[in-house]
């Protein structure tokens, strides 16, 4: 069955972003955020799109604006989350993926939530400045079911910790 996933990188103190940009150096999460991406469509406001600079490659893109944008060929706009989602499904039937891969941003974040089967979290171990920041969850509603400390590259300006969680149903 199709799974909604957001993917995310946050800091100790909730930060996500500074000036539309991630406030950190993670060659280890940029790695570990592409294995856990390719093939799968991947879900995402036009301020991420535009971060990214280009589409990346091997993984459909679905845009969400509410205003007309271009965009590189093959890249689709929309202008809901639900629009979005039922895309991105369509999109991951086709490929054979099984899950839908929501990449931001904040606001996208904090819609998807209620759509959200599993969260794949980078725990950056530091507390950087920024304008945007991952929005809460209880430990009521997600239950942590796998997490590792990730090797640090002598690139990387921080550690962190990869964690997995699962929304839980109701008894």
């Amino acid at each position: 069955m199709l799974e909604t996933v957001i993917v995310s990188a946050v800091a100790e103190n909730g930060v996500i972003g500074a000036d539309n940009a991630m406030p950190w150096r993670l060659p280890s999460d940029l790695k570990h955020f592409k294995a856990l991406t390719l093939g799968k469509p991947v879900v995402m406001g036009r301020k991420t799109f535009e971060s990214l600079g280009k589409p990346l490659p091997g993984r459909p893109h679905v845009v969400i604006s509410r205003q007309a944008v271009d965009l590189p060929e093959g890249v689709h706009l929309v202008q809901s989350l639900e629009a979005a989602l039922e895309l991105a499904g369509k999109l991951a039937a086709e490929s054979g993926a099984e899950d839908v891969m929501i990449i931001g941003g904040g606001q996208i974040y904090a819609q998807a939530m209620a759509h959200a089967d599993r969260l794949e979290l980078t725990r950056v171990h530091a507390t950087p400045e920024g304008d945007t920041v991952f929005p809460a969850f209880s430990s009521g509603q997600w239950e942590l079911v796998a997490e590792r400390a990730a090797e640090r590259s002598e690139k990387d300006s921080a550690n962190v910790t990869f964690q997995t969680y699962r929304r839980r149903t109701a008894a």
